[in-house]
């Protein structure tokens, strides 16, 4: 089977990332595509990074209805800080009969020449590239297995999100109902 890699820290996860990870799913070769929850990414900050956990939760409750879809806490159980790398030799072993695949922004695109191991990636696994904002342009012009991705470009953040929902601001449409409805109840972001 084929699956593509979602990498975040889907703090929290909305409407944004599922239009990109169902629309991988449905226009190139992939089988499913699992949103795997990256527990801490040391450039971003942490205090407003709800736990793991929660973050899962989030994303089982946002594609509880898509069979395509599968959140993964694979990194959860791994030596932090997670990379890349490490986390796609790890899934090559215990998933052998699995092709892997990732899926990125093109921001991380630019900045891929700065991952452990870079070059291991660009040589064993297709990567599939959404447009992001302020960067449009190939760094791996040579690279075959870079494929990038044409549909309307969205600019919705999570962090937007946080800063409005602390504010008090419905970000209901923003995120699946699911997600708003369990964010609101518990009162997540507000502080």
């Amino acid at each position: 089977m084929k699956i593509g890699l979602f990498f975040g820290s889907f703090n929290p996860i909305h409407n944004g990332h599922l239009i990109i990870a169902n629309y991988v799913c449905e226009t190139t070769d992939l089988d499913k595509v699992w949103l795997v929850v990256s527990p801490h990414n040391p450039l971003k900050q942490k205090e407003s990074l709800l736990r793991e956990q929660d973050r899962l939760h989030l994303i089982n409750l946002a594609i509880e209805d898509n069979k395509n879809l599968k959140a993964s806490n694979i990194e959860f159980k791994l030596p932090k800080p997670s990379y890349t790398i490490d986390t796609l030799t790890y899934l090559k072993e215990k998933y052998p009969q699995h092709v892997f695949s990732l899926i990125m922004g093109s921001d991380n695109l630019e900045t891929l020449h700065k991952w452990k191991n870079f070059e291991l990636i660009l040589q064993n696994y297709p990567i599939y590239v959404y447009n992001r904002e302020g960067s449009a342009k190939n760094p791996f012009p040579n690279k075959p297995n870079i494929h990038f991705l044409h549909f309307p470009f969205l600019d919705i953040s999570a962090t937007f999100i946080r800063v409005n929902l602390k504010k008090g601001t419905s970000m209901q449409y923003f995120l699946p109902d699911p997600v708003w409805k369990y964010i609101d109840e518990m009162h997540l972001y507000k502080v």
